[in-house]
């Protein structure tokens, strides 16, 4: 069975990360599992996998650096790849447009980092009219240091995303929440 009007977002899944400063691998197998796990379920329910990349000018970001591709650990056929250079992957992507052809109505975001292009994409899809399942489980940041020298772990922004999103711009939802919905809406 599938839900023809969801699709799935893999956000910025690319080694271009891995070349930061800020990369850690602290988190990294919880992430693959529950992104795969996602991944997986998604196909198996024929919901479409659109992947996105971020490129720009930066040496880790631009396509003649050879980052711009899948993080290795995870095995993935998208849909659909698209290329941003936006925070969302709604701006300038082609996306919206596809989303639109494509009867899709429902998104399930997952990806790299957490508060920076998954959220702000987050937010962007909700205004348009998304309803939108944001799968934290499957999305992965890094500790940051704020001017004031307080350090917040990927926990702590993880949960103050969730904080944000819920109830105002999304559904949190964990891989099995997000594909059993998909699952529920299809029988429909």
């Amino acid at each position: 069975m599938s839900h023809a009007d969801t699709a799935l977002l893999v956000i910025d899944v690319q080694e271009s990360f891995r070349h930061r400063s800020y990369w850690q691998n602290d988190d990294l197998p919880d992430f693959v599992d529950r992104l795969q796990s996602l991944i997986d379920g998604a196909k198996a329910r024929g919901i479409p996998v659109i992947q996105v990349f971020h490129v720009d000018g930066d040496e880790d970001f631009s396509l003649a650096s050879g980052y711009v591709r899948k993080l290795e650990e995870i095995t993935l056929e998208a849909d659909a790849i698209f290329h941003k250079s936006r925070h969302s992957a709604l701006v300038g992507t082609g996306l919206d447009v596809w989303l639109v052809e494509n009867g899709i109505r429902k998104l399930i975001v997952s990806g790299i980092r957490t508060e920076q292009c998954c959220e702000t994409t987050t937010r962007h899809a909700s205004d348009l009219g998304y309803d939108v399942d944001y799968v934290t489980e499957a999305t992965l940041t890094f500790p940051m240091t704020h001017a004031s020298g307080t350090v917040f772990s990927a926990d702590d922004i993880k949960k103050r995303t969730e904080l944000v999103l819920t109830g105002r711009f999304a559904r949190i939802a964990t891989v099995d929440d997000a594909l059993a919905a998909a699952t529920i809406g299809s029988a429909a």
